[in-house]
């Protein structure tokens, strides 16, 4: 199996030679196998060797020798099914030899000379690098135009010598495997003073061979220089004048062409050019391309019964043309006899036992040999039917053809017969005996039903197989589907039902558009229903891609029939496309789109939808034509508002209704215009002395149209001709104010308001009418007085303003706690003539004072004389306790203990009942000074009583409240410790608490 063509190693390395089985049968692999190792073509004797051994198939070397272990090595495996030859692996050894150390003469030449010092390279095997140091090290020579280091021979060029060239020159030697390094003796270069040497043309000192060998895929590197004055150029070229290709590097001021990855289209004759301004000189060499051999067509295993004949081929490609020979359990085969060889073909007739092993084709050239192997087994056995016997039950259909196969295993051939029952079958019309041993029937009837042997026979036995043949009657498509159109969203039963004979086992399965359906990945719509010869298909929730061919498949054990049917899924239509604006004005926007696909049903119109950043979602708009039909496909949008930006939406519909909407056209915005809307709710009035409010509300962003955006507001008194202009340039102003000391108060103004943009003014809102700033109020009320009505209230009482040039509006109470500090606490204001109001929400026991005044829309007037008063004390905290109740027939007694004021609180004057009926959410009340209180109840209602102090600082805390319900609905819980009577009454009565459980 290992192919290594070449090793370098150092020497006293340990070396292992990899020799492994490529197996080529599978009982090889189980198979003991044995290996030998030859050298340069000689058996190594491994028998007491110490440096040599296996391991397995491999050879280890230890303490390597070149003398003794150089050379090419190859591995024969055998075990009991032949031999077979590895490929060859050559072992080098990379070694360097010292320079011999002995004085080198010196160089004289001429300035401007050219020059060649020469390196003698050593003994070595392995692949060198060369260096020169100029005088010592490590000072080395620098490659340039006029110096130049041959990789090939070791030799410094020196073009053109000059004064600063003159000194020792050292060749170091290198080799890239071991690593080792040389130094040569020094030669001196030395000038001679007989004066510089003139001008010369290019002498061309190192080149390449005139034919160049270059393997595929390897790297060639050409040199080539000139020693010259001037210092020559060089340049390179193909004789064939084709170009370079772009892999081909020039290197080293172009002394070197490389030519890297050698392919056939590289050959041809290459040419080096040396030129100065005295001539040229030229180089030429032909590269010529060799490839080692490599397979084009390889050999396989063989089982052949005996008295067979084998034949192997095989080829191979290479250059040159490689030469075929064939080996047999690693000898050598000759062409003669049964066996012949021509080229990579072998051929060997009437095979016996003894021809069975490993065979190998070898195909060789000068640059590599190549292995083909593959085993030949020569087989002789009597017929077996275990691998291919008849099925022990056959069914065919009746009227078509069936064939039975005798396959029995025997080597060689076996001759074969048939029988039905006990006849022997002889060829006739309808029975056709084969040379391969199969039995053909024609047309089959029921009568051809039986069972049937094939008896097989060779020289080495006899074996037979039998099988039973049943004829069925055909199956046939009772219901198939038929085509139809359906809509999107319902479901469909497609039928296929057969009719087919009892002994047949029948098979279902659909096809949609050429693909089986698969019933467990697309559950959600398809689902096999039926009974065994019924493969009926349920379509749910069809969809548009549900549309198309399908196809019913029944299989039988004979046969196989189809149906087919095309369902049409008809759905709205597909979105529209491409949707352009093509042209805009103030108002309109003229648009053009495409039709999507109409999903089975015609599009019969389009509506046009446009988005704002000013609307929420898409809206419907008007369009010319109003009513869109469906072969038009460019309409008019009207009713757009002036400098807006605007997108658009089409969508289809059809007879299944309308589909989604295009995607959104490209933003366009409507050209300006002037104003056409007026702004709207304009009013005004108040503010303060001298001044005239005027009110509006804005025009919205998308109704501005333009940019420039502003209001004109125009006022006059009342029964003047001539209006007075005021110009404001926000859009978002909704009031202005006009102040003049010459305005009477309240006085009545005309007002309107228009707006205007860049593009001229728009209409003016109707006119209306509103009061100037009026004053306020400038008298105080009098009589001024306050009564603590509760913990909580103090009525204020005042007397009207009878007199005042001022409009009075209504009255606002002002109070506070603390007189020292008189800010305001809170305030109640009353519009109207009112004389009297409330003041709530106050705090117990707590001295107020309080001032009225009067006012209007100016604001208020000045304050009365304060008054004070206190609050009452505020009621009992404490609530009615130890509630205890009796119920006979409809009366409910109560009673309750006494609650007992504290000292910061009202005294009790008495108590107060609640009860709420349920029905009608009615409250009533009992007041009593009494701790006890009758009532009379509604045996059919359900009742929520409860119990609270009554004093002058108002009602205190209430007790629990008491749930009464009627004597069917039961309780739902009472209060331990409560008392709980019960009479033959429909009612029961429990007190409920926070802590009861309900």
């Amino acid at each position: 199996k290992k192919a290594t063509s070449s090793i370098f190693l150092k020497q006293s390395k340990l070396l292992c030679l990899i020799c492994s089985i490529s197996s080529h049968s599978i009982l090889n692999l189980f198979l003991y196998s044995t290996y030998k190792w030859s050298l340069n073509g000689t058996l190594i004797d491994l028998h007491g060797d110490e440096r040599r051994r296996l391991s397995g198939g491999n050879l280890i070397i230890t303490s390597l020798e070149r003398d003794q272990d150089s050379g090419v090595y190859q591995c024969t495996a055998s075990n009991t099914r032949g031999t077979i030859l590895s490929q060859r692996a050559t072992l080098q050894f990379a070694y360097l030899e010292s320079f011999k150390m002995q004085t080198r003469s010196a160089v004289n030449v001429r300035e401007g000379q050219g020059v060649v010092l020469l390196c003698g390279t050593p003994l070595h095997s392995g692949e060198l690098t060369f260096t020169w140091v100029f005088n010592e090290y490590p000072h080395f020579v620098q490659q340039d135009s006029r110096r130049f280091i041959s990789q090939e021979t070791g030799n410094l060029y020196i073009a053109k010598v000059e004064p600063s060239d003159v000194g020792n020159y050292t060749c170091v030697v290198n080799n890239t495997i071991t690593k080792e390094r040389v130094f040569s003796s020094p030669t001196p270069l030395v000038l001679r003073n007989d004066g510089a040497m003139g001008e010369y043309e290019p002498k061309i000192e190192l080149h390449f061979p005139d034919t160049i060998p270059a393997a595929k895929g390897s790297t060639l590197k050409l040199e080539c220089f000139a020693l010259g004055n001037p210092v020559p150029k060089i340049s390179w070229r193909r004789t064939s004048d084709v170009s370079f290709p772009n892999k081909v590097k020039l290197k080293n001021s172009n002394a070197i062409l490389e030519i890297p990855s050698f392919q056939q289209e590289d050959t041809g004759t290459y040419e080096c050019i040396a030129e100065n301004s005295r001539g040229k000189n030229a180089a030429r060499g032909r590269m010529s391309f060799h490839a080692t051999p490599h397979w084009l067509q390889t050999m396989t295993d063989k089982s052949l019964s005996i008295e067979e004949n084998l034949f192997w081929e095989c080829k191979a490609n290479g250059k040159p043309k490689p030469s075929y020979s064939w080996l047999k359990n690693g000898e050598t085969l000759i062409s003669e006899g049964r066996v012949q060889i021509e080229n990579g073909a072998l051929s060997i007739s009437s095979l016996n036992l003894s021809d069975g092993g490993m065979y190998q084709c070898v195909a060789e050239n000068k640059h590599g040999i190549i292995y083909s192997s593959a085993e030949l087994m020569v087989l002789a056995s009597a017929p077996s039917f275990s691998q291919n016997p008849l099925s022990r039950v056959l069914k065919a259909r009746s009227g078509c053809d069936v064939s039975l196969d005798c396959r029995p295993h025997a080597s060689p051939r076996a001759i074969s017969l048939w029988k039905r029952g006990t006849e022997i079958l002889q060829r006739s019309e309808r029975i056709s005996l084969f040379p391969n041993g199969t039995l053909k029937i024609a047309n089959v009837t029921k009568r051809d039903g039986g069972t049937y042997t094939c008896i097989a026979k060779n020289q080495f036995g006899t074996a037979s197989t039998t099988g039973r043949l049943i004829i069925t009657e055909p199956t046939r498509i009772s219901q198939g589907p038929s085509s139809t159109e359906i809509t999107v969203g319902e479901s469909i039963v497609l039928p296929c039902q057969v009719t087919a004979d009892p002994a047949l086992d029948v098979a279902f399965s659909w096809a949609f558009n050429g693909q089986p359906i698969d019933f467990h990945q697309d559950a959600d719509h398809f689902e096999r229903v039926g009974g065994s010869f019924s493969g009926d298909l349920m379509i749910r929730n069809i969809q548009l891609n549900h549309g198309g061919k399908y196809v019913c498949l029944i299989d039988t054990d004979v046969e196989s029939l189809s149906t087919d049917a095309i369902l049409v899924v008809k759905g709205p239509p597909s979105p529209p496309d491409l949707v352009v604006v093509e042209e805009v004005t103030d108002s309109t926007a003229q648009l053009s789109w495409s039709p999507g696909q109409d999903n089975g049903s015609p599009i019969t119109g389009y509506v046009i939808q446009a988005r704002t950043p000013f609307t929420v979602g898409w809206q419907a708009v008007d369009t010319v034509p109003e009513v869109i039909n469906g072969n038009t496909l460019t309409a008019t949008v009207v009713g757009l508002n002036a400098w807006v930006e605007y997108e658009f939406r089409v969508l289809a519909s059809n007879s299944v209704g309308m589909g989604e909407p295009s995607p959104p056209s490209t933003k366009i915005r409507t050209e300006d215009a002037m104003p056409d809307t007026a702004p709207t709710d304009v009013g005004g009035g108040g503010g303060t002395k001298s001044e005239l409010v005027i009110t509006w509300e804005p025009v919205p962003e998308e109704l501005q149209n333009g940019e420039g955006f502003g209001y004109i507001i125009a006022f006059r008194p009342v029964g003047m001709v001539t209006w007075t202009r005021a110009v404001i340039s926000a859009p978002s102003v909704t009031r202005y104010v006009f102040r003049n000391d010459t305005i009477p108060p309240f006085s009545p103004f005309n007002i309107k308001v228009g707006a205007f943009n860049n593009r001229g003014e728009g209409p003016f809102s109707s006119i209306a009418t509103v009061f100037s700033a009026e004053e306020v109020p400038s008298v105080a009320p009098e009589r001024v007085s306050a009564k603590s009505l509760s913990a909580a209230d103090i009525e204020v009482t005042w007397e009207l303003i009878a007199s005042t040039p001022e409009r009075v509006l209504g009255y606002e109470v002002v109070y506070w706690e603390d007189d020292t500090k008189p800010d305001t606490v809170g305030k109640v204001r009353i519009t109207g003539n009112y004389t009297a109001v409330n003041v709530s929400g106050l705090q117990g026991n707590t001295q107020y004072y309080l001032a009225v005044c009067a006012f209007n829309t100016a604001g208020t007037g000045p304050q009365s004389v304060p008054v004070n008063v206190t609050t009452k004390k505020p009621p009992p905290g404490q609530p009615p306790q130890n509630v205890e109740w009796n119920l006979i027939g409809s009366q409910l007694v109560l009673q309750w203990d006494p609650v007992i004021a504290l000292e910061t609180e009202s005294e009790v004057t008495g108590y107060i009942v609640l009860y709420r009926r349920h029905r009608n959410n009615d409250v009533y009340s009992i007041i009593t000074n009494k701790t006890s209180v009758e009532l009379t109840l509604d045996p059919n209602d359900n009742y929520v009583i409860q119990i609270k102090t009554l004093s002058e600082g108002g009602l205190g805390e209430g007790s629990e409240p008491i749930h009464i319900y009627q004597l069917s609905m039961g309780a739902r819980g009472s209060r331990a410790g409560r008392l709980c009577t019960l009479s033959l009454s429909p009612l029961l009565i429990c007190a409920l608490s926070t802590l009861s459980a309900s």
